[in-house]
């Protein structure tokens, strides 16, 4: 490797929205994220499904009645 032309490398701390510390490396010292794993829906399993404007009872309505029928 070439001196002088690589960044340094060095022990930096991730700090999330929620509260969460994660001590990495990185080329940058220390930053902040907005969501981490640990307060993530998809990580923590608290993910909601939101039915928007009635589309899974409208789905229901217009293929259950097919289903009915064969």
């Amino acid at each position: 490797m070439k001196k002088g032309i690589h960044p340094k490398y060095g022990s930096c701390k991730i700090t999330c929205a929620c509260g969460n510390v994660i001590e990495t490396y990185s080329t940058r010292a220390s930053f902040g994220v907005e969501i981490c794993s640990a307060c993530h829906p998809y990580f923590t399993g608290k993910q909601k499904f939101v039915d928007t404007a009635g589309r899974v009872e409208r789905f229901m309505k217009k293929y259950s009645s097919k289903q009915k029928k064969a």
